[in-house]
């Protein structure tokens, strides 16, 4: 009797060595609880709890009803281009042409094709730690060489000028800038970014890429556009969307602005991937950003929630001895140092000798989900966001001072 041969898969090497997405691997443990009847409160997920405003929807649906369900142009419409252009004078006092601007399936994509324009092996890319998740595996799928640059709660997590300038070499190609930060919320004063400027004007052979996705989502602080500073402004990429600032995280809209010739690059490898972004959702774009130049009270609103929530949170981690956690400015996210738990035991016996371990902890025996700082880059933290109601967080704070308190 015969066998059929076997036929070994295997997958590009690149792909391989990617690490899934650790806060979504927590969001998924947290749902499979509830689904099996667990009281679970997730603090782990990386989106805004609100509504996208009424406006902004009913633009969407208008596109749909008048039969605008087509293809548009790759780069995204003329008209979403003009008024992200408009947004960038207006909001940063940066000029672009329509031409330098291309829309994406979500700033996540835009991220990406900046990475794979630019850097391939050989190429190293600086990156702050904490960093967003996705920032270093991007790179390593590129072919190139992630350097974390590690700063710590002391630093209110952000990278100094003297740390960036011992980190280039000659084969740093990209250094990626988040402010406001994803996991941290820390944003960098005006002062502090024309310092790290004054490092990068001095490399020339340096790109740099801003992610600045949280940029509406600022307590009493100012938003400096990394572009806008003299001299930067021909090597950066600046990458925003819609998904934080107008909670339209499923409509996927991003967007990037750069130099001519960049912004080519990466519009010819988003035509042999995804094309442009969805026809309705670049309508709905529109109507965001008309809404936010003229009429921007639901943002305002959000933000302002989102801010009577840091603070409340801050309170309650501030009175629970051995965490230590900077004010964030901006975002939705505190990243508190807990390492002082490390080495414990809870009741149960369980062992909690890592960030991992510790939010796990909180999870299977508490009832509530945080992720784990080695995903960030920073083992001595976890990301905690506070994009849930306040009932949720006052439960959650609950659960977790219970869960510290007993760990020994």
């Amino acid at each position: 009797m015969s066998t059929a041969p076997t036929t070994s898969t295997r997958f590009n090497d690149r792909v391989a060595a990617m690490q899934p997405s650790a806060t979504l691997a927590m969001s998924a443990k947290a749902k499979q609880l509830r689904r099996e009847g667990r009281p679970v409160v997730a603090l782990s997920a990386g989106e805004p709890d609100f509504d996208t405003p009424a406006a902004i929807g009913e633009a969407g649906a208008k596109a749909i009803h008048e039969g605008f369900t087509h293809y548009t142009e790759n780069m995204g419409m003329l008209e979403l281009r003009e008024a992200i252009a408009a947004k960038f004078q207006r909001d940063n006092g940066l000029a672009y042409d329509p031409g330098q601007i291309l829309c994406s399936n979500g700033a996540k994509q835009s991220i990406a094709l900046a990475i794979h324009a630019l850097c391939g092996p050989g190429d190293e890319v600086l990156i702050p730690a904490p960093y967003w998740v996705s920032y270093p595996e991007m790179t390593r799928f590129a072919g190139a060489t992630p350097v974390p640059l590690p700063t710590t709660v002391d630093d209110k997590y952000r990278v100094s000028p003297e740390a960036l300038e011992e980190a280039i070499t000659e084969d740093t190609r990209l250094y990626i800038h988040c402010s406001p930060s994803n996991p941290t919320g820390s944003l960098y004063p005006r002062e502090e970014l024309e310092a790290i400027a004054e490092v990068l004007r001095r490399h020339e052979h340096v790109y740099l890429l801003s992610d600045e996705i949280y940029e509406y989502v600022v307590f009493d602080a100012e938003h400096v556009a990394l572009a806008s500073l003299p001299g930067l402004k021909e090597r950066t990429i600046t990458v925003n969307g819609f998904s934080k600032g107008f909670a339209m995280t499923g409509w996927r809209l991003g967007y990037l602005a750069a130099a001519t010739e960049i912004t080519k690059t990466c519009a010819k490898i988003q035509s042999q991937f995804t094309s442009a972004p969805s026809s309705i959702t670049q309508k709905a774009g529109v109507a965001a950003l008309e809404m936010m130049a003229t009429d921007p009270a639901p943002v305002r609103a959000m933000v302002k929630a989102f801010r009577e929530r840091r603070d409340y949170v801050l309170e309650r981690l501030a009175a629970i001895d051995g965490v230590r956690c900077p004010t964030p400015e901006g975002a939705f996210y505190l990243f508190p140092e807990v390492s002082s738990f490390y080495g414990t035991t809870a009741p149960s016996g369980r062992r909690v000798d890592t960030s991992e371990d510790l939010c796990f902890y909180l999870l299977e025996e508490h009832d509530v989900a945080l992720v784990p700082g080695h995903a960030f880059g920073a083992p001595k933290g976890i990301r905690l966001s506070y994009a849930a109601s306040m009932d949720d967080l006052r439960t959650a704070l609950d659960r977790i001072e219970t869960g510290l308190s007993a760990l020994g």
